[in-house]
């Protein structure tokens, strides 16, 4: 019957792909025109300024009686309008911000300042698509100052070639935060290890956009002797698996040793054609960065040195008195 023949499925799917495309086309345009309204009015405001911001209240109550059930001209939004048009060039919305919803550039209004963190954060956010709870949590934990302006410790230029070595540069942060992970003063690695896989969505957001979780303590054999990588990556965008190794404590030299021998494995064993050199991340407490530049001078491997954070951290007086998970478990039993 025609209707389950597959030249009419392929027709269908043709025909469902167009309409969302044409829908999504339609939002973004109109998205663009608000957005760009939004300017205009904006400059409006500012050019009567000198009447004071008595106004505005007398225009929003003005705007919303002649347009009836229009929302978007609050006293607030009509605030934001001013703001807006005061610290965004018309050219760079018609360019970028565009893009973007409105309460996303509000929120970039509100938490951040104008230049370059700003710009950046705007086309972050046309690149990765974050919703604007994302983008909140992307500005409040300071992503620009830690994946743009850190001094990372890398040998990703001598080691990759371009421009792979620059994507591998940008996806990295120093230092990575965890917030999802509650810090108790003594907390052996394996702990943090399984805190970060159950809750592998808010690390893949920590991580950034193209990682896949492949799977912890990885297994690999090499000459009939077992290994196991504490959490393994595939990097869509990078085309090529990322190690990381976790250590609770200060970076030492061996452990890039130790991580540069996992990447010749992973790349021997699970690496396929089509795919860029394997990259290591060691993510440690603390690091020293001139120990750890030395370290990573004569590796084969592209490998990345970075401190991570556990915000989560409870005051000492109040940790010392918590029961621990097994202490827990063992009350429950006796119950």
């Amino acid at each position: 019957m025609l209707a389950n023949s597959d030249e009419y499925m392929e027709l269908l799917a043709s025909v469902k792909s167009e309409i969302a495309e044409s829908r999504h086309r339609a939002v973004l345009k109109a998205n663009a025109e608000l957005v760009s309204m939004y300017w205009r009015i904006g400059r409006s405001i500012n050019d009567h300024a000198q009447w004071g911001s008595k106004f505005i209240e007398t225009l929003s109550k003005d705007v919303r009686m002649s347009f009836p059930g229009t929302k978007g001209f609050s006293v607030r939004n009509l605030k934001y309008m001013a703001k807006f048009a005061r610290e965004i060039d018309f050219e760079f919305v018609q360019q970028a911000v565009a893009q973007i919803p409105w309460g996303h550039i509000t929120c970039i209004l509100d938490k951040t300042i104008s230049g370059a963190q700003r710009n950046w954060y705007i086309e972050a956010t046309i690149r990765n698509g974050w919703s604007r709870a994302v983008l909140t949590h992307q500005i409040e934990g300071d992503l620009y100052g830690r994946q743009v302006l850190a001094e990372k410790v890398t040998n990703f230029g001598k080691r990759l070639p371009s421009p792979e070595s620059d994507l591998a540069e940008k996806a990295m942060k120093d230092p990575y935060i965890f917030d999802f992970i509650t810090q108790r003063e003594t907390m052996a690695e394996r702990m943090i290890e399984d805190q970060m896989v159950k809750n592998i969505q808010a690390l893949l957001l920590e991580l950034g956009t193209g990682f896949a979780f492949m799977g912890n303590q990885y297994h690999l054999s090499v000459a009939g002797q077992d290994f196991y990588i504490d959490l393994l990556f595939y990097n869509v965008k990078l085309k090529s698996y990322v190690v990381i190794e976790l250590k609770a404590g200060s970076f030492k030299p061996e452990y890039a040793g130790k991580l540069n021998f996992y990447l010749s494995a992973v790349d021997d064993l699970l690496r396929n054609e089509g795919d860029s050199p394997s990259i290591g991340l060691l993510l440690c407490g603390e690091k020293d960065n001139a120990i750890a530049e030395y370290s990573l001078r004569d590796m084969d491997k592209p490998i990345g040195v970075s401190e991570y954070r556990l915000t989560g951290t409870l005051p000492k007086d109040v940790a010392s008195v918590l029961p621990s998970p097994e202490d827990l478990l063992k009350r429950i039993a006796s119950v």
